[in-house]
């Protein structure tokens, strides 16, 4: 508080007192305050603009109603910013949300916008008016109802854009390795087509023979013929190279050391070559071996481009397909795809962490009724967790099947995701799925992660998800019904804390 500012007032004075001024709020409209029992003496708030009524965190015992005022409700966020998530103004009441749901801190900074005064009741004397005043009761709950719903509704588009934060980074970085990959090629490229160039020129003005052009055209099919050879191990390809780099310098070919894993790579062998070792003189064969070389290199540099290229398409692709507008026509998706997208966009921390993944890809069929990117935030949030869980050089095991429907459920595709990290608690197992609840060090989790998970999944979707956790192993499972069309998302806006 500036030293300036007025302090905050508070005095008790007797409910009667200012029965009159809380008839005009919402809340007590309809309420007879004279038959009341069990609350004699409440609180008035008179507050200045820009005083703190509740910091973030703190414990809320108590319900606020506005006589006269604004007051606003943000949320705080990492680094020191804030989200405004409602109002209160004169003759709303707040603060019901906490006590209700059996909260004891509130994750909000509530202030006062303009100079308000306001009336708080205590937690036990709120209980009071919601036993003894039922047109209070109902408002208040009705109000709770509106506030949940908005809730839930931000909450789900909140963790979108939190979830898509995080991945920006990786995203950059998987962006970053083909595009490097892809300049580097078209650079060396470059200089390999004006090597190829003066190569060509310098055979021009010699003439060929029959036998040199036949040599020739056979060794330029191969060349074109792909981008690789079939892979070979370490050693293997280690041996080749240096069988074939001796081979060319006792032929006397220039930059035999160079020119060899070129060749090796495209799969050449010694005898392929033989042909223009015999159909040419020495100093022709050199150079028809480095012109083979150069266009070997060409093919690989442009295979190595279109690959890159080819990446970073798959990586635009896996964002859309995540991002893609929830308010879209409902489709079908296939959920294998699905997943193998959130794999290409969390690939970074997997290889950060050096984790393998173990799929098990048996569902038949794999596609699903949805509707925009909601099964893309279930898998992104699931394998997160578990890339966050496994320690290092582990491994994930994902699985999917389909099951057959019975009497009373219907046929349901399911996806298992398991680590190996250390489990999750027996006393924190229940909690899991609550909001803002975590584990995870302040300001590294936000809590809401496995509730929108789990909204998604049985609101969403009509499914299931269960956990299964032991130290060494856990083990999320999701059940989805094949047949359900997914529901659309009610909007909702925010309104007061």
């Amino acid at each position: 508080m500036s030293a300036d500012r007025q302090p905050i007032k508070v005095e008790s004075i007797p409910l009667q007192e200012i029965a009159a001024d809380l008839r005009r709020t919402h809340p007590f409209a309809e309420t007879d305050l004279d038959s009341l029992s069990g609350v004699d003496q409440v609180d008035r708030v008179n507050a200045p603009a820009g005083s703190v009524l509740v910091e973030p965190w703190q414990t809320v015992p108590y319900y606020w109603v506005v006589l006269d005022g604004e007051i606003r409700a943000d949320r705080a966020e990492p680094g020191g910013s804030r989200t405004t998530v409602g109002f209160a103004r004169s003759g709303d009441g707040f603060g019901e949300a906490p006590l209700l749901t059996g909260k004891t801190h509130s994750p909000l900074v509530i202030e006062t916008v303009r100079d308000s005064t306001l009336v708080r009741f205590t937690e036990d004397q709120f209980w009071a008016l919601m036993a003894g005043c039922p047109d209070l009761r109902k408002v208040v709950l009705a109000n709770l109802a509106q506030r949940l719903e908005a809730f839930q509704v931000e909450a789900l588009h909140r963790d979108k854009l939190i979830s898509l934060g995080t991945m920006a980074a990786g995203l950059m970085h998987e962006l970053h390795n083909p595009g490097s990959a892809a300049k580097r090629a078209a650079s060396q490229l470059r200089e390999n087509l004006l090597r190829l160039q003066q190569l060509s020129l310098r055979f021009s003005g010699q003439p060929k023979t029959q036998d040199q052009l036949d040599c020739m055209r056979s060794l330029l099919e191969h060349a074109l013929h792909g981008c690789h050879a079939p892979a070979l191990g370490t050693l293997e390809q280690s041996d080749a190279e240096e069988a074939m780099a001796e081979w060319l310098k006792s032929a006397g070919v220039e930059n035999a050391y160079s020119i060899a894993p070129a060749l090796v790579g495209i799969g050449f062998e010694q005898q392929e070559l033989s042909c223009a070792k015999e159909h040419f003189a020495a100093s022709a064969f050199s150079d028809t071996l480095n012109w083979l070389h150069s266009l070997v290199s060409s093919v690989s540099l442009v295979c190595a481009i279109e690959e890159s290229i080819a990446r970073i398409s798959d990586l635009v692709m896996a964002v859309k397909k995540f991002a893609y507008d929830e308010r879209s026509a409902a489709s079908q998706m296939d959920v294998h795809d699905n997943l193998q997208s959130t794999l290409i966009i969390l690939g970074h921390k997997l290889r950060n962490k050096q984790i393998s993944v173990v799929k098990r890809f048996a569902a038949a069929p794999s596609t699903i009724h949805t509707r925009g990117s909601a099964l893309g935030q279930v898998w992104t949030n699931l394998i997160d967790n578990a890339i966050d869980a496994s320690p290092q050089n582990a491994e994930i095991q994902i699985a999917t099947w389909t099951e057959a429907a019975t009497a009373t459920v219907p046929a349901r595709l399911a996806v298992s995701i398991t680590d190996r990290g250390e489990g999750i608690p027996p006393d924190v197992l229940p909690h899991i799925f609550e909001p803002f609840f975590t584990t995870k060090p302040q300001g590294a989790g936000t809590g809401l992660g496995l509730e929108i998970v789990h909204r998604i999944v049985t609101q969403k979707f009509g499914g299931t998800i269960e956990v299964e956790s032991e130290p060494g192993r856990t083990r999320f499972t999701v059940r989805l019904p094949l047949d359900a069309p997914a529901k659309e998302e009610s909007p909702a806006t925010p309104s007061a804390p």
